[in-house]
């Protein structure tokens, strides 16, 4: 199979703002890619045009090999907005009946009771919204956007608004969508979270992806620290293989050495120094 989303030279206007300016990026099958950026930076229109609420002023964005927008994208598309509310009367079990009906599934009883049970809501099925917590409302929209089986599920900001337990279960559902081959572009601005769970990871700023790749290609190159007795010397550009002479040239100076360990960024760090060197 094909990728399951694709942005190339992907360009948004509006008037005399331009929202997004020549985007390039891929989300593979099975993958779970996040996106970062500051509010403005474009990430909305992003996800927007890849829904199909928003048409692009250049390039192009295809879902699963069908233009962004159209029924067949549409088709393989589940999406859950960053604010959402489903009607309060309603079930569980009916809020999945409804958009059964609006996607045109028919999966009826047997992919309701298979998607509660994903988001551990099964004991919740006639519980009606307006008695959920905001951690149960969070998995239930999680649960009608995977309604028809859709091969790419877009989520902006689905953790944002969780206690730190309900973060964690979302975490976990993402690992098992992971497992089940469902590719997912995650936009969000809990680095903590996209750090945790993506595969791979897009900065975007201004516009324009500044930074892109695997959690660990971007934290690497961070240093070494050596713990000696005047205290810890630190060697912010050298790598691991530069050990070795680093310990030997300390203690031909007469340092004794008790530690020496490598640091590592924290995804934090890669975003900070971006969006300095973007504003600086």
């Amino acid at each position: 199979m094909g990728a399951a989303f694709v942005a190339e030279s992907l360009s948004k206007n509006y008037k005399s703002v331009r929202a997004l300016d020549g985007v390039n990026f891929e989300v593979a099958e099975g993958e779970l890619f996040g996106l970062l950026g500051p509010n403005g930076a474009g990430k909305s229109t992003l996800v927007k045009i890849g829904c199909g609420l928003v048409h692009p002023s250049g390039g192009r964005a295809e879902v699963c090999g069908a233009p962004a927008g159209t029924r067949a994208a549409n088709a393989r598309l589940g999406y859950l907005a960053e604010l959402f509310r489903f009607p309060g009367w309603l079930t569980a079990d009916e809020v999945l009946v409804l958009h059964q009906r609006l996607s045109d599934s028919d999966g009826g009883t047997r992919e309701r009771a298979e998607l509660l049970e994903l988001i551990d809501l099964s004991r919740a099925a006639d519980r009606r919204v307006e008695t959920m917590s905001k951690g149960m409302q969070q998995r239930l929209g999680i649960a009608q956007a995977l309604v028809g089986s859709p091969r790419l599920l877009i989520l902006d900001e689905p953790t944002s608004a969780l206690d730190p337990a309900g973060r964690r279960i979302i975490r976990a559902l993402l690992e098992e969508l992971k497992g089940r081959r469902v590719s997912v572009l995650l936009n969000s601005h809990l680095l903590s979270e996209v750090e945790l769970v993506c595969d791979r990871v897009a900065i975007i700023l201004a516009g324009r992806i500044v930074s892109e790749g695997t959690p660990d290609s971007l934290r690497a190159g961070s240093g070494v620290e050596v713990e000696t007795d005047s205290g810890v010397k630190h060697f912010p550009d050298a790598v691991r293989d530069e050990i070795p002479a680093i310990v030997d040239r300390l203690v031909a100076d007469g340092a004794r050495i008790y530690e020496v360990r490598t640091t590592r960024r924290s995804l934090e760090d890669v975003y900070l120094e971006a969006v300095e060197g973007q504003t600086g």
